[in-house]
């Protein structure tokens, strides 16, 4: 099933993709939603990254879109060599520790491949 997945706490698609709507994506707003979502429905075509995922049940910081790439790097066990993906998150250092990530991630599997 071919859909696209938004992770954000707070934004709604419109906000950071001017000419898309919520309808345009699975929208998710926590780590435990971002996971059951791909393990239902398969990896998406894209996976658009908010990092901060404001706070869990017990009003503790919840677990971030970075959990969420390293879910998917270490754990998903799903092939990611052809994931795209975009970080729309506003936090720079969070921002580059994803997309370092999965850009590493599947550099190596191209080149292992």
């Amino acid at each position: 099933m071919k859909y696209k997945l938004f992770l954000d706490d707070i934004r709604d698609v419109n906000m950071v993709y001017k000419k898309l709507t919520n309808d345009d994506f699975v929208v998710v707003r926590n780590f435990d939603d971002f996971k059951k979502v791909i393990i239902e429905k398969g990896l998406p075509e894209l996976i658009s990254f908010d990092n901060d995922l404001g706070l869990d049940e017990n009003d503790q910081i919840a677990e971030d879109g970075y959990a969420c790439a390293k879910w998917l790097v270490y754990e998903s066990g799903l092939d990611l060599r052809n994931l795209k993906f975009n970080v729309h998150s506003a936090n720079p250092v969070a921002s580059q520790q994803i997309q370092g990530l999965l850009d590493n991630y599947i550099k190596h599997l191209r080149a292992n491949n």
